[in-house]
């Protein structure tokens, strides 16, 4: 446990990079080594119900370290990136207040920027996801582009043929874990839904509904994550002041760092 925080400051520890890259392994090390929590910045894992097919933290990770801003709305309810960004500002006030360390994990980039770069949103539409989340971007930073104070940002680095590799057999394990019953529960109760466009449950969707067979929902699957995978990569490459790590230990390195220099 890293005890030598300045307790005057506000430290914030942000993991990102593609998704099945490793970023919620990562994010539990460093909460366990310097005493954190963390804040999911996932666009997808805010929805109850969506456990599975968002890859979720388990209930078993979630009970060692806690996490922040999982389950917050059903899946018919609307959600911005301004709604994302006040909550998550008063998780990392409050983690720090009881004297943890905020730890913000995730690969919504928009989601991540929003809190890091402390846009402002002139009025709710403003902050409502668009077709075109760089315009919403541009427009939020406008004002402001400077980076929050005593924040540090390590991005993951993973190559495709890893990730690939990585996507199929989570495919694979999510099928076994129930991500049919999951997606025909949510059919259910939400069908219509935007939320249920996220990557995977449209593919299961078609499977539930005879179109395909399972072979075909899971090849969708992975396809649809290779190219969130490479839209992650793409948006998170541009941000020069992110350190890119492929390993743990590096991670750790970094933070000791910088911890040790508040």
């Amino acid at each position: 446990m890293h005890e030598t925080r300045n307790k005057t400051v506000s430290p914030l520890i942000v993991i990102v990079g593609e998704t099945a890259s490793g970023k919620t392994a990562l994010g539990i090390e460093l909460a366990k080594r310097f005493d954190g929590e963390i804040i999911c910045a996932d666009s997808r894992t805010v929805y109850k119900g969506m456990d599975i097919g968002t890859a979720k933290p388990t209930s078993a990770e979630q009970a060692i370290v806690p996490h922040h801003l999982l389950d917050i709305v059903t899946p018919d309810q609307q959600f911005t990136v301004a709604d994302f960004q006040r909550l998550a500002t008063g998780a990392i006030d409050d983690i720090t207040r009881r004297g943890k360390l905020p730890i913000m994990v995730g690969g919504s980039g928009l989601y991540v920027d929003a809190v890091i770069y402390q846009y402002a949103f002139s009025s709710p539409t403003q902050a409502r996801d668009p077709k075109n989340p760089r315009h919403l971007a541009a427009e939020a930073r406008r004002a402001d582009t400077s980076l929050r104070p005593h924040t540090l940002i390590i991005g993951l680095e993973s190559n495709r043929e890893t990730l690939t590799e990585r996507i199929n057999k989570r495919v694979d394990a999510m099928v076994q874990a129930g991500l049919v019953e999951e997606t025909r529960t949510l059919l259910a109760q939400y069908r219509g839904s935007k939320a249920l466009d996220a990557t995977g449950y449209k593919a299961f969707a078609q499977y539930i509904a005879g179109d395909i067979d399972i072979d075909a929902a899971k090849a969708i699957f992975v396809r649809n994550d290779l190219g969130l995978a490479k839209r992650q990569r793409t948006w998170f490459k541009r941000n020069k002041s992110i350190h890119w790590v492929n390993n743990s230990s590096d991670a750790v390195e970094l933070t000791t760092t910088f911890l040790d220099n508040l």
